[in-house]
């Protein structure tokens, strides 16, 4: 897994979806996870994007740390199914310790596969 570009948390929602459709586009398999829901403390507000393409480099964020792993790794699995699926993370669940979660938030995170539209 790897970054695209080491300031990829400065780019805008715009920008993540642009990249998502350029690397839709240029034939890239590609997920778009999008914050749909966060309550107590979350890193990240609704709306914020993070794109994954089928080689695990990604741009832009939904949380940072560990959740961005977690997202990444089950965006491989939405863009090889084809099928969107939610996440979600939070202290009530016994991986927020793990992804970085133990400050009390909790998110949720709609994961999409990409297709070209073109």
């Amino acid at each position: 897994m790897q970054q695209e570009n080491q300031s990829n948390a400065g780019n805008t929602g715009a920008d993540v979806l642009a990249i998502a459709e350029r690397w839709a586009r240029s034939g890239r398999k590609v997920a778009v996870a999008t914050v749909v829901e966060t309550w107590g403390s979350a890193p990240r507000p609704v709306g914020s994007h993070l794109v994954i393409d089928a080689d695990g480099n990604f741009e832009g964020s939904v949380s940072g740390g560990c959740v961005e792993g977690a997202v990444v790794s089950e965006a491989a699995d939405v863009i090889a199914s084809g099928k969107p699926t939610v996440l979600e993370f939070g202290v009530a669940d016994e991986t927020a310790w793990r992804v970085g979660l133990s400050c009390g938030g909790r998110i949720r995170v709609y994961v999409e596969p990409v297709t070209d539209a073109a």
